[in-house]
């Protein structure tokens, strides 16, 4: 298996860059107990020329009344490219996202990472330390909102890069299934976001916040494989919604399992388990 591309770029490298007309940046901040808090911290200041991509409108599709699909479902892939093109992506832009990781919340930047991934394209990263590194680089904010030329983005959806819940269900033994939600939430010991507590039967928990260091920043190749501890098995991961699973997909990558068959999503994730009864339920601590 050839070792990808890192899918990081650092704040030093952004700054060089920020002038490249192929450029575009995309604003992923975003809190999940206040869905107006990224927005606002956008128009008080962003990485000039940033555009904002919101994680309910943007980055999800709409919810379906039965729960399938889950809390975030990906987006009908055309409409998520229009919209890229909209403000200004198209199959030769390079995009940097990023979002604020100090205040855990770094996981709506690899949210848009691998939703373009998913789309076939290629030249898209993650902000290493995301929004604080920009600052501490000496990155100056910007407070006016960029208007780019509306262009074409052409989606080749890659679907291996997507498990749903018969996958999951019919898994082999030698697909591991990854949760990447707190360990009490795996557990089942709270449940704050969906109607059911647990995890489903036979994963293993690995937090996606063990996937940075406390300053934001991402861990090394060694550290990311040894963290996850799964060697080249492959994996489905998922967390409460298809949205904090997505660290520990970058972090596999980095560790040389790049996205595709081995290093798999299942967008859904646990609401779209539990949205039917039948599905099976696991609590307390892995085996």
């Amino acid at each position: 298996m050839t070792r990808p591309e890192s899918p990081l770029k650092d704040a030093v490298w952004l700054l060089a860059h920020l002038q490249d007309p192929q450029l575009r940046v995309l604003d992923c901040r975003y809190a999940l107990t206040d869905p107006l808090v990224g927005r606002i911290a956008y128009l008080e200041g962003h990485v000039p020329g940033a555009v904002y991509a919101d994680l309910e409108t943007d980055l999800s599709g709409p919810v379906r009344p039965d729960g399938g699909g889950g809390r975030h479902p990906l987006p009908d892939p055309q409409v998520l490219a229009n919209w890229l093109g909209s403000v200004g992506i198209g199959n030769d832009s390079v995009v940097i996202a990023y979002d604020d990781p100090s205040g855990g919340q770094g996981f709506y930047a690899t949210r848009a990472w691998w939703l373009l991934r998913w789309l076939g394209h290629r030249q898209v990263y993650v902000l290493d330390g995301g929004w604080p590194a920009f600052l501490r680089a000496g990155g100056e904010p910007s407070t006016a909102e960029p208007t780019f030329a509306p262009t074409t983005f052409t989606p080749e959806v890659q679907p291996d890069m997507v498990a749903t819940a018969a996958d999951v269900a019919q898994r082999g033994a030698n697909t591991l299934l990854i949760d990447a939600r707190a360990p009490a939430r795996y557990r089942g010991d709270v449940e704050p976001l969906d109607r059911k507590a647990g995890h489903i039967p036979g994963a293993l928990n690995r937090e996606w916040t063990g996937a940075l260091t406390e300053d934001g920043r991402w861990r090394d190749a060694a550290a990311q494989a040894a963290r996850l501890n799964v060697g080249d098995a492959a994996t489905i991961t998922y967390c409460g919604s298809g949205v904090s699973a997505t660290p520990n997909l970058l972090a596999r990558e980095l560790a040389g399992v790049p996205l595709g068959p081995h290093n798999r999503l299942y967008a859904g994730s646990w609401s779209d388990w539990i949205s039917d009864d039948t599905r099976p339920v696991a609590t307390g601590e892995a085996p």
